[in-house]
């Protein structure tokens, strides 16, 4: 599959509304999101201030939680992950202490070919 234009990333209203998410967290709501939204926490490349993302999550098992970039590489928090990789997850109503690493391409691809097909569930609180 050939990707032709990759998206921008948001700005204006359109970033405030995708960053509502980390209001909910803030107020201790988080697990109204699920198990398929994580709050990521973690430290700037550049000024060395925690950081917070909303991150959609593919896949958890023992192992850990993988989370997908909308925007790829060139995502802000990627980027940051990358240079300082010990983060703090919140998904539902845990915070959960990890470090990160990248997917290697070939398991990523795997990894979204099977989350693609799943149904949405709301109900795991």
């Amino acid at each position: 599959m050939e990707i032709v234009k990759r998206p921008a990333p948001p700005t204006g209203l359109r970033r405030t509304l995708w960053r509502l998410p980390i209001l909910l967290y803030r107020v201790g709501l988080g697990r109204l999101l699920g198990q398929r939204i994580m709050l990521l926490t973690h430290t700037g490349r550049v000024s060395g201030r925690p950081r917070r993302a909303v991150v959609e999550v593919v896949q958890h098992d023992e192992r850990g939680y993988v989370a997908a970039s909308g925007f790829g590489r060139r995502a802000d928090w990627y980027r940051n992950v990358m240079a300082t990789p010990e983060v703090t997850l919140h998904v539902g109503g845990r915070a959960v202490q990890a470090t990160a690493a990248p997917v290697p391409e070939e398991q990523g691809a795997q990894i979204m070919a099977a989350y693609a097909p799943r149904p949405v569930s709301y109900t795991q609180l």
